[in-house]
């Protein structure tokens, strides 16, 4: 069906370029789609709409469709594309015949100026002819239309080389997610009375939010599921939107940035799953983020905020603001990350602290490593983050991390960038392999031990320490320190510069190990030749630092700082050293860096605490290289293969 509706690009090309297609093909298909659903019972409609003599007319028309909603016009896509004189007036009249949700849904896609354009380029006619003659649209299931969908708009993705990051979620990758969301909750959500709100704040065309829906019921049929969501591409909310519609889905999906317009304030959900976008920046709305975090923990970023380039903890820190409190039932969420989250950031960044107020607060329940190479337009590796303020009491104050990055098939045909599949068998193993981990069922014994490993929370946090040794220099006049000196940016605005310079000439190659030696020397110089020398401190700066040069045959240099003398550190052998939290820092010290340096001390004011998560380096399995022998023997018979070709060759 998605190639057969892609066929309509066949009529555009040369009117439209390729990155346009879309804004043609997609509002048409869906469309089509809902005309196709709405035939059975479009004469009940006009009829029903011919009987009222009410203002309000909407209720009466949606039970008349039995639909959430429905058309009062004559037209439909056949008697469009039966009269080619009157194609645009036709088409006009049909979209103004809709339900106002649907015209607030056709909105976003400006689709009277695609009239007008088509009309122009004398197409219009023959693209509704085209999806006239699509037959079968009203028997597909929602959840295949939904593939239909993202199938045309990976495509379009494609052709607007729309960025790594801005991609579709895969739907065996959605159906792990959800698994590792809802799998512990199985037994409560079977019980009687449930009734689950769910939240996807990046929701695309909603496939995330409709595959939770669809688990949960599989589960217990008679849960009441509210799904809301929000999305910020407008083609893509629409088409979450009208699906919504057609599954007579109760919730709301708001069209809107979730940084900068919190289309859901104040609600509360009982669980929440995001795809967001990799590597995004919110330069855009960074007035509105930053104006949200410094209302702290009452807003929504009270943790800090990221880098202006990535926005992935923004998303993280929406999710956990909306986390139905532990006093009530509690709440969990699940969100895609790239490699970056775990580990981007030095101490005390935005990132780290970030990471901080989450691990102490022991909302990380688990983070899930993915296989790459699954998404359509990147390859990068990928994880699950697992969240929960209710996590089990055997994994209070622990995080598990679970490596599934060999879970994996090769698809028969490569989709863009992805190129691998999770199969059903591979998603209910990592699935069981999740929750065992939860009840802390995976240990030593399990055949998959090695794939499991659990941590606690402060296991993540270190402290950074500067690690400063002494300043030692030598002091020379050599051209190239006199050079140095002429040029030496503080003394540019001084007029004793030249003659300085000039009466130092007559002491080049000379060497002094002490600074006193220097003074004397360059004193001496100085005043036999009148020139003046400089008083002032940034101009002292200045010429020191032409002359002198480290060594470690030189002097310590020492400074007085607040009357108590002091060693000066040297910034090129500064060095810094990440120590466990619960490690005592005095111990590591003395027991890993002073037997290697033992004139380095710490600085004490410069300690930082961080957090990060090294997932790869916890999994880290050493492979030792090849034997020589064995390298040496393939070498060599290689060798003798290019002889014996280039003996064809010549003879």
């Amino acid at each position: 069906m998605a190639n057969d509706i892609w066929s309509v690009a066949d009529l555009l090309r040369g009117d439209y370029k390729r990155h346009e297609y879309g804004q043609v093909i997609l509002p048409f298909t869906l469309l089509r789609r809902l005309d196709a659903v709405m035939e059975p019972t479009r004469d009940a409609v006009r009829a029903r709409d011919a009987s009222l003599d009410i203002q309000n007319k909407e209720r009466p028309l949606e039970l008349a469709a039995k639909l959430p909603f429905y058309n009062t016009s004559e037209q439909n896509f056949a008697s469009i594309a039966s009269d080619a004189t009157s194609v645009a007036k036709n088409l006009r009249d049909y979209i103004n015949g809709f339900s106002p949700n649907v015209r607030r849904i056709l909105a976003r896609f400006d689709l009277d100026n695609e009239i007008t354009r088509l009309a122009g380029a004398k197409i219009l006619y023959k693209v509704v002819g085209r999806f006239s003659s699509m037959k079968d649209l009203d028997k597909l299931e929602n959840h295949d239309m939904g593939y239909v969908f993202e199938h045309l708009i990976r495509k379009f993705a494609e052709d607007s080389n729309e960025t790594a990051g801005e991609h579709f979620t895969p739907r065996e990758v959605i159906k792990l997610m959800v698994n590792l969301l809802i799998a512990p909750d199985a037994e409560t959500i079977a019980g009687e009375g449930q009734v689950i709100n769910i939240l996807d704040p990046a929701c695309g065309t909603g496939g995330m939010l409709t595959a939770a829906e669809d688990h949960i019921k599989s589960i217990n049929q008679n849960a009441e599921v509210y799904l809301f969501g929000q999305e910020l591409n407008a083609e893509s909310w629409a088409i979450c939107q009208s699906d919504m519609l057609m599954r007579n889905q109760r919730g709301r999906i708001h069209f809107g940035n979730s940084f900068s317009d919190d289309g859901h304030p104040d609600q509360k959900f009982d669980y929440m799953l995001a795809n967001p976008p990799f590597g995004v920046e919110w330069k855009k709305v960074k007035d509105e983020v930053e104006a949200e975090a410094e209302l702290g923990h009452a807003g929504r970023f009270g943790a800090g905020t990221p880098r202006i380039n990535d926005g992935s903890f923004l998303f993280l820190q929406h999710l956990l603001s909306k986390m139905e409190p532990v006093e009530g039932k509690g709440a969990r969420l699940a969100i895609v990350f790239n490699g970056s989250p775990l580990f981007t950031g030095a101490a005390e960044s935005g990132e780290s602290r970030i990471r901080q107020w989450i691990l102490e607060n022991d909302w990380l329940e688990g983070i899930v490593a993915l296989p790459d190479q699954l998404f359509y337009n990147t390859g990068i590796s990928t994880y699950f983050w697992v969240l929960s303020n209710r996590k089990p009491k055997a994994l209070r104050g622990k995080v598990v991390l679970l490596d599934a990055r060999d879970q994996w098939e090769k698809l028969r045909k490569s989709l863009g960038d992805k190129r691998k599949l999770i199969s059903d068998d591979q998603i209910k193993h990592i699935t069981e392999l999740y929750v065992d981990a939860l009840k802390g069922a995976v240990g030593a014994d399990h055949p998959n031990h090695a794939k499991v490993k659990i941590f606690a929370t402060r296991d993540f946090g270190y402290h950074r320490i500067t690690v400063e040794r002494p300043l030692k220099l030598r002091f020379e006049i050599t051209e190239d320190s006199l050079a140095a000196l002429g040029s030496a940016k503080a003394l540019t605005k001084w007029d004793g510069r030249e003659a300085l310079v000039e009466a130092l000439r007559g002491l080049v190659g000379s060497v002094w190990w002490t600074k006193k030696e220097a003074t004397d020397a360059l004193h001496a110089a100085a005043a036999a030749d009148g020139a003046q020398w400089p008083t002032a401190a940034t101009l002292l700066k200045g010429l020191w630092g032409a002359v002198s040069m480290s060594d470690p045959e030189g002097e310590v240099q020492k400074a007085k700082k607040g009357g108590v003398e002091t060693t000066l550190p040297d910034p090129d052998l500064r060095d810094y050293e990440n120590i466990p939290l619960d490690e005592d820092i005095n111990d590591y010290f003395t027991r890993e860096v002073i037997p290697h340096v033992p004139d380095a001390w710490i600085d004490d004011d410069k300690t930082k605490v961080g957090y990060e998560i090294p997932f790869t380096r916890h999994f880290y399995v050493y492979t030792p290289p090849r034997p020589l022998a064995e390298i040496d023997a393939e070498l060599r018979e290689l060798e003798t293969q290019i002889q014996k070709l280039l003996g064809e060759v010549t003879g």
